[in-house]
């Protein structure tokens, strides 16, 4: 494949070079919230009750989206191939499957996570073919 050089201001490529890295950090946030909500509820039902609120993963959720639409997409016209984006969809399509599922009983935590873990993946194989 061939490498597309791209003519920005230095402190935009030097954010562009790290949406992935970033994208990974946030991945990590998100199974740190995910296992910290579990241990929460558990503990203390109203403090599990804020971490829970449907609109904290919203919100979250469309964060994640738009780091992988910027980095995700980026790669694809940086290094030319499609598998980083589609590993990283993929996890995308499992964490907004997580969030229809019922808040009790952990499904939604594993989902989450597993979503989490594939969108990482995702990420790390963008910023390898990248760099």
């Amino acid at each position: 494949m061939t490498t597309h050089v791209h003519s920005h201001s230095p402190a935009f490529a030097w954010l562009e070079s790290r949406f992935d890295r970033f994208a990974i950090g946030l991945s990590g946030l998100c199974a740190v919230h995910c296992l910290a909500s579990s241990v929460f509820l558990a503990l203390a039902a109203s403090a599990g009750g804020l971490l829970l609120n449907p609109l904290f993963h919203e919100i979250g959720l469309t964060v994640a989206i738009g780091f992988g639409v910027l980095a995700l997409g980026r790669g694809i016209f940086a290094h030319g191939y499609m598998m980083p984006a589609v590993v990283g969809s993929l996890g995308l399509g499992i964490m907004a499957g997580a969030i229809t599922m019922p808040h009790d009983g952990g499904t939604e935590t594993v989902w989450t996570l597993l979503g989490v873990a594939i969108l990482a993946l995702g990420h790390d194989l963008n910023r390898r073919a990248t760099y």
